[in-house]
């Protein structure tokens, strides 16, 4: 999310979770004041190989519920970092992913984050709009709960009424490109009938 009007209309349809990408690269970037949101929604900010200072004040400044970390963190980063935020803030690293992902990876990361997100490998650290091929997913070897994320949109809606019948601990779908304007301008009647079909769907 980038504009304060947007953020409100946006807000209204009660999102679990908003995100503000806080990496400057990122035609996203967000630099402005966050509305006032209903509790409910959590405001996530996303890093990409930022360092722990620069996080942090990020969240004192916004008061962030959740930090997404879109780098190559380590997980003894993700750890200190959770000790620094504590219980209020979630820690939920993001990795990459392709038909040669290495499950075994996150093993380290598994004591030290929240959650865990999984994006498609792009060239950018994401918001590539594209998907991956989530059967890669069946080799998921963890009980973490994660994000499925990459270029979802109306038509993946199908796939995610497919792979929500599996025994995958999926705790929440990301969507992001494939519902703007521009970017980090949201189409809120595109998001208003996803939503209403994500939810009578009852994934």
């Amino acid at each position: 999310m980038k504009y304060s009007d947007n953020i409100l209309e946006v807000g209204a349809l009660l999102p679990d979770y908003m995100g503000f990408i806080f990496w400057e690269k990122s035609a996203r970037y967000f630099n402005g004041e966050i509305p006032e949101l209903l509790k409910t929604t959590k405001k996530a900010g996303v890093f990409v190989n930022q360092s722990q200072e620069e996080i942090l004040e990020k969240v004192a400044k916004y008061d962030l519920q959740a930090v997404q970390l879109h780098g190559h963190e380590s997980a003894e980063f993700c750890g200190e970092l959770k000790i620094k935020v504590g219980k209020k803030t979630e820690i939920i690293k993001a990795f990459s992913a392709d038909n040669d992902f290495d499950f075994e990876v996150l093993k380290p990361y598994e004591p030290v984050c929240d959650y865990f997100l999984f994006d498609t490998k792009g060239k950018l650290p994401g918001g590539n709009g594209t998907t991956f091929d989530w059967t890669i997913l069946k080799k998921y070897n963890s009980q973490k709960p994660f994000f499925l994320s990459g270029g979802i949109g109306m038509n993946e809606l199908k796939a995610i009424e497919e792979i929500s019948k599996s025994n995958l601990p999926i705790y929440a779908v990301d969507v992001n490109s494939k519902f703007e304007i521009e970017p980090g301008l949201k189409n809120k009647n595109l998001l208003t009938n996803f939503k209403r079909k994500f939810e009578i769907a009852n994934f």
